[in-house]
């Protein structure tokens, strides 16, 4: 790459196709910006390297100076340096763990499903006698688990949001400031349906109202809380005594959405569907930002890596027993 225009250019194109598919990157258009002038400034001439983005990556402005943080960056322009390689053959991709692993991204616990029922049934066991608290958290763990939402967009749903006769959810301005609308599953419109008969059973119905309400004293009507949803799906789980398949210190309730994207993943290939025609799918669906999010499941997630493996297992076999 000769000129910071030509590369300018190119990350414009990639940033514009990236738009296109429904990506927000307004983070993503700061940094690739800073490494285009670390480019111009450094005189550099010829295909982009991997020791060049390296070095960009440990100039972080904010002086943190931890591998972490360089993992991170250099992220951001390894994506880009993907999209630039179809067109520059010579361009360096780096290595994804020259900083060690990108931060946050961790293996998570993948619920079997009879573990999912048990969460349903212990919330279903929840107290008081008579109230709506114990359907509130069966709703919330099952549409999380049915639809991958993260628990901000399942309670943060509007009762309006919800159209069980097109079998279709709204979730409205989410993590990335997008939009966008669900097909549920009719086991889900079932379930939502039988939610909405005991619910108004509590509380007068209206199109403002929450899907998901709070059942205590004068919050009675009132949304979940995220803190009692984290609260209340804790304590069901240590009661529940799951072993720990994560790298976390626990099961988490967010794993309910990676479970979801998981299994979806599994059905898939046990279908003899190709995964990756699939993905940028899976990614909208689940409101993710960049569809690496999505793919990050395949490498992982060791149940998405077990089945890749058999896979990989029985091509070898095949392309053995042509040589014999």
């Amino acid at each position: 790459m000769s000129a910071r225009i030509s590369l300018q250019h190119r990350i414009d194109d990639y940033l514009a196709e990236r738009r296109r598919l429904g990506f927000e990157l307004r983070s993503r258009d700061t940094l690739l910006a800073s490494f285009a002038r670390y480019v111009t400034d450094r005189h550099h001439r010829g295909p982009l390297t991997a020791d060049l983005m390296a070095d960009w990556a440990r100039q972080d402005r904010w002086h943190r100076e931890t591998p972490s943080t360089w993992a991170a960056r250099l992220a951001k322009v390894r994506h880009f340096a993907r999209y630039l390689k179809q067109f520059e053959p010579d361009t360096e991709v780096p290595e994804e763990r020259v900083f060690g692993p990108e931060p946050g991204r961790v293996a998570p616990h993948i619920f079997h499903e009879d573990e999912i029922g048990e969460l349903l049934a212990a919330a279903r066991r929840l107290g008081p006698q008579g109230s709506i608290r114990p359907a509130t958290y069966a709703t919330l763990f099952g549409l999380m688990a049915s639809t991958g939402l993260r628990v901000s967009e399942a309670i943060h749903l509007r009762d309006a949001d919800v159209d069980l006769k097109h079998a279709m959810l709204t979730i409205r301005q989410t993590k990335f400031a997008k939009s966008r609308q669900l097909p549920i599953h009719p086991s889900t419109v079932v379930a939502l349906a039988h939610y909405r008969r005991q619910r108004a059973r509590q509380v007068p119905t209206s199109a403002g109202m929450p899907l998901l309400i709070s059942s205590r004293g004068r919050r009675l009507g009132q949304p979940l809380g995220n803190r009692q949803a984290h609260r209340v799906f804790n304590m069901l789980r240590d009661s529940l005594g799951w072993v720990n398949r994560g790298a976390h210190a626990a099961p988490r309730l967010h794993d309910l959405r990676h479970t979801f994207a998981v299994r979806r993943m599994m059905l898939w290939h046990a279908n003899g569907t190709d995964i990756n025609q699939m993905m940028l799918a899976l990614s909208t669906y689940m409101g993710h930002a960049e569809i690496f999010y999505t793919y990050w499941y395949l490498t992982a997630v060791p149940e998405l890596m077990a089945l890749a493996g058999g896979k990989f297992e029985r091509f070898a076999d095949l392309a053995g027993d042509g040589d014999e």
